[in-house]
């Protein structure tokens, strides 16, 4: 599922042209044999591409097909990621892969994101090869935790990302990140955090530990969430954490995303609990809709039981093909009341997207149906950040 795109101005080039073409003419393939000769072909044009940084013809591709054949869209899409994530050019006796360990982590003071150090390395390696990684795969860790500000941008700087840790998989060595020039960390309450990594395998062989006989997905989450975090926890001290499966990039960020929405809901509500000194029965939490054209995300506003100012407040935006039909609501209340919230206000007015002029934050909904900064009581003070990302 791919996010919504915004339309770009301007007319397409020949290499828009092409891609879009390829990508129509794989979507309407009727058989296995038609789709090698459009893969060939897509994958020839894309792996070029990508190499010369044509992130503007990619994006002008992209939003052609996403108002005009949604299964074009599709196909053309799932190509890209595929190709800038696996760095074709790097080995011709290897499969490469760039891989995405997320790391959802929540605490009162700034969530870290810095260099892995060597020894923490080492056990991760360990611990990703030995319940995570199929047993013929090479490893390359990057030795930086990365957040979301700090990623490869667009899919060229993630192709060539890609082919720097790929290389340093077929030669067996990690890779280390220069800090120097890195963009600034916002700060959030809630948050994910990224360990980078890529693999190298034989062509052909598997490349996941549940790709072989007798291990499944839910064994190496169980495996993962237990030694994996358990590596992971020092370099975020002070924080709560939940640690994500290691996938794909494209895909494990997408499943980041996703996971990180219902774990900022109980962060926010955690964090009342230990900041108010208020046990989650005594919270009351208002969920509304957030429109531009269309339905863009939903907000919840928490307040405490009998007052009437909203003290924090958590944003659920909608992912990939979600729309006003997909029921949102229950999936946030079914949250809230799980973390032990039971006043839940549902308002139904169409809400504008709006943000506060003075700091750019959220505004979240109000029991009267208006829409308000979130402010916490002035005798907490300042040490703690205002609003969930």
């Amino acid at each position: 599922m791919k996010r919504p795109r915004q339309k770009r101005r301007g007319g397409l080039g020949r290499d828009a042209e092409n891609l879009i073409w390829l990508a129509t003419g794989l979507a309407e393939s009727g058989s296995r044999a038609e789709d090698r000769y459009w893969d060939r072909l897509l994958c020839d044009n894309l792996d070029r591409i990508l190499e010369e940084g044509g992130e503007d013809t990619l994006n002008s591709a992209l939003d052609h097909l996403y108002a005009a054949d949604a299964r074009a869209y599709d196909e053309l899409a799932d190509y890209i990621e595929s190709r800038a994530e696996s760095a074709p050019g790097v080995s011709p006796d290897h499969d490469v892969l760039l891989i995405a360990a997320p790391v959802l982590a929540w605490s009162r003071y700034r969530i870290p994101s810095n260099t892995i150090p060597s020894a923490v390395l080492a056990n991760l390696r360990v611990h990703l090869q030995a319940h995570v990684l199929a047993d013929k795969v090479k490893l390359a860790l990057s030795d930086f935790l990365f957040s979301p500000d700090q990623l490869p941008q667009g899919y060229c700087a993630t192709a060539a990302f890609a082919v720097a840790l790929g290389r340093a998989a077929v030669a067996g060595k990690d890779l280390h990140i220069e800090t120097e020039g890195m963009p600034e960390t916002a700060q959030f309450l809630s948050d994910t955090r990224y360990m980078l990594a890529a693999v190298a395998v034989p062509k052909g062989e598997a490349l996941f530990a549940w790709q072989e006989a007798e291990r499944t997905r839910e064994q190496c989450v169980a495996q993962w969430r237990m030694q994996g975090g358990a590596c992971l926890a020092p370099l975020l001290p002070g924080c709560a954490m939940e640690v994500v499966l290691p996938e794909a990039y494209f895909a494990a960020s997408r499943q980041a995303d996703k996971d990180s929405r219902p774990y900022a809901i109980r962060a926010s509500v955690a964090f009342l609990g230990a900041e108010l000194d208020t046990p989650a029965a005594n919270v009351r939490a208002v969920i509304a809709p957030f429109y531009e054209r269309e339905l863009e995300e939903y907000r919840v506003g928490l307040t405490l039981k009998g007052k009437e100012e909203v003290v924090h407040g958590v944003v659920w935006p909608l992912l990939g093909a979600e729309d006003e039909t997909t029921d949102a609501n229950a999936e946030i209340e079914a949250v809230l009341r799980d973390c032990g919230v039971t006043e839940i206000v549902n308002l139904e007015h169409r809400f504008p997207l709006e943000y506060c002029d003075d700091c750019g934050a959220p505004l979240y909904p109000s029991p009267e149906g208006e829409i308000v900064h979130a402010e916490m009581p002035d005798e907490h003070g300042e040490q703690a950040p205002r609003h969930l990302h």
